[in-house]
């Protein structure tokens, strides 16, 4: 029987923890109108309903496309598909409900919204496929989250964006999110190479894996300095006290991804990391 804990479970509902405080925080980049609300809430709602419905989505189609890969790894036999809690038509509607939901909401937003949509959904179906033939398939789970501010930007005003705020916080989330990807990565190194999917670590190492993770938080961390003076009039001094818990949290999830456990705090810091980077757009635009 399928129940709300199973689907939260295959979907990954914490994962939402990643690319709702990017829509947040595009959307906050938007230009206000003078003598409207801060932030409209009507939009805002939708902006949440198509950022939930979209990750369903996204996780949804994950896991049926690797559900073969799933079974044969010992550290993702257990997950819904490969032990049988779910089978895939199930998995299949899940997918298809979270699509429908975005789809709605995206209506909602606007006629360029709408037309734009289906763009995420083309790249959330086709980064689980691109292990299958290259080592750079990190780069597209990165692409998928720097869609996030851009859509919450697009979803708030029905433009696109011309500024440069919600491209730096795009290129912030593309080098956080494929630095992640790659640590992340480390743990299925030898299962990688012996299988033949690609990834950085399968290809070049564990120690080159680790040190490209480093130089992408670092860029991560440069596109949230740059956006200062991109995107925060004025410009106080203080701004930097809220940049620095995303430099920690950075810090730390590069330090616990060195020595990758089942119960690291690894995953735990890089679920805060979006939020800390929302708060820093925040104080940035108050």
């Amino acid at each position: 029987m399928i129940t709300l804990k199973k689907i939260g479970s295959f979907v990954k509902v914490e994962h939402t923890l990643f690319s709702l405080p990017l829509l947040f925080a595009g959307a906050l980049l938007a230009p206000r109108v003078p003598g409207t609300s801060f932030v409209p809430w009507d939009k805002f709602l939708w902006i949440v309903l198509a950022g939930v419905g979209a990750r369903t989505a996204a996780l949804a189609l994950n896991r049926l496309i690797d559900a073969r890969i799933d079974a044969k790894n010992p550290r993702t036999q257990s997950r819904e598909l490969p032990s049988g809690a779910l089978s895939r038509s199930q998995g299949w509607a899940i997918s298809a409900v979270g699509a429908v939901l975005y789809l709605f909401a995206a209506a909602q937003l606007g006629p360029l919204c709408l037309k734009l949509s289906p763009l995420p959904l083309a790249v959330f179906a086709l980064y689980p496929m691109l292990k299958r033939v290259t080592w750079a398939a990190h780069f597209g789970v990165g692409l998928g989250l720097a869609l996030a501010p851009l859509g919450g930007f697009i979803g708030m005003t029905d433009a696109w964006p011309v500024e440069p705020g919600p491209w730096w916080l795009a290129g912030f989330a593309f080098c956080w999110v494929s630095g992640f990807d790659i640590l992340y990565a480390c743990l299925d190194e030898a299962f990688d190479r012996k299988e033949g999917l690609h990834s950085i670590p399968s290809k070049f190492g564990r120690p080159v894996a680790q040190d490209v993770a480093l130089i992408l938080h670092a860029l991560a961390l440069f596109c949230l300095v740059a956006m200062r003076w991109a995107a925060f009039s004025p410009k106080p001094t203080w701004i930097w006290t809220a940049l620095a818990p995303v430099a920690l949290l950075l810090t730390l999830e590069q330090k616990y991804g060195y020595s990758l456990e089942k119960d690291s705090p690894f995953f735990r810091v890089n679920a805060w990391i979006g939020a800390a980077a929302f708060v820093y757009v925040l104080v940035g635009v108050w």
